[in-house]
């Protein structure tokens, strides 16, 4: 279950990195650091997802790719989580 959310989340990459509002109401109850590493997260994946296309990747190549970069920023999330409980 959780490597097809990874895969959908992979998907979603291809359009521009934004915060909506109400992720912003979200924003306020986390730690400054995990805010941080989602954005650097949205931007890289992003721009990943595109250089991907751009070269010719095959989208389910692609999603793959997005998918498991986005595993590593998951567990660095889990891991700043862990060290500022």
């Amino acid at each position: 279950m959780a490597a097809g959310r990874s895969v959908e989340s992979g998907i979603v990459t291809r359009h521009a990195p934004r915060v909506g509002a109400a992720k912003l109401t979200v924003h306020k109850h986390l730690p400054q650091p995990v805010v941080d590493l989602g954005w650097k997260a949205q931007v890289r994946l992003c721009g990943r997802y595109r250089r991907l296309a751009a070269a010719g990747k095959r989208n389910t190549v692609i999603v793959t790719a997005i998918a498991r970069e986005l595993a590593g920023f998951i567990w660095a999330v889990a891991r700043e989580v862990r060290a500022t409980a």
